[in-house]
């Protein structure tokens, strides 16, 4: 009975720690995405200090290109909206997996006191 407990014991650890690569690959996607966040609020702060008068240039591959001052105005907040919807779809993503996180730990911690039991049942058989 131990052997048995034991085993499902090992897969539901090796379940939990793919849980945890799982939760730290969408924690370090997050953080990509806030710098990105950020990094795209100061272009469009940039931008608002503008006026009709400057000129505004798009890097597409090694060239630069004239691109008119309100469809970059509108190309960013775009690229904003986006960001924050990512955001916002990877923190719920998040609270989901930490729920199931601590679902699953419960469970190792109820597994582990079975596998005790039964290792104590085991010695005292013998």
């Amino acid at each position: 009975m131990a052997e048995a407990l034991q085993k499902k014991l090992k897969a539901e650890v090796d379940k939990f720690t793919l849980m945890q690569k799982d939760v730290s690959k969408s924690m370090s996607a997050r953080q990509k995405l806030e710098t990105q966040l950020a990094e795209n609020n100061i272009v469009k702060e940039e931008l608002d200090l503008l006026d009709t008068t400057n000129t505004v240039y798009k890097l597409i591959g090694p060239v630069l290109v004239k691109q008119d001052l309100e469809e970059a105005k509108a190309t960013v907040t775009k690229r904003l909206e986006y960001i924050n919807g990512e955001i916002q779809r990877y923190e719920s993503l998040l609270k989901d997996l930490e729920k199931k996180s601590d679902q699953h730990r419960e469970l190792l911690s109820s597994l582990q006191q079975e596998y005790q039991k039964a290792q104590g049942l085991a010695v005292g058989k013998v």
